[in-house]
């Protein structure tokens, strides 16, 4: 059963107020871009996770929540445009083939 949609939103704002502050200290511990490129291929491997095998209020908090805030394409396109063109294209496709790879491998590790 689908609990209501204020439960599910409540547990959107805590799994998205611990991305955020993961994301945060990530930046600051790896730098731009590898912190970028770290949240987000880690934030791709857990959400595969959770959406192979969770429940709408595990989705709700960790998926939704956590995953939304933790992964950022708008910053990744920032620094892949404030890149030199060859590094830029490598740090694009390393992202997007990693963060792939990693959805699809916590997608078949959780089923």
């Amino acid at each position: 059963m689908t609990p209501p949609g204020w439960v599910l939103l409540a547990w959107v704002v805590l799994g998205g107020a611990a991305g955020a502050v993961v994301r945060h200290l990530v930046g600051r511990w790896l730098g731009a871009p590898r912190g970028t490129f770290a949240v987000n291929v880690a934030g791709s491997f857990v959400l595969g996770a959770v959406l192979a095998s969770a429940g709408p209020q595990v989705v709700a908090l960790v998926g939704v929540g956590f995953c939304g805030a933790l992964t950022t394409y708008s910053t990744f396109a920032l620094e892949a445009a404030e890149l030199p063109r060859a590094r830029a294209a490598a740090y694009a496709a390393a992202t997007l083939v990693c963060g792939a790879a990693a959805a699809l491998a916590g997608g078949l590790l959780a089923a």
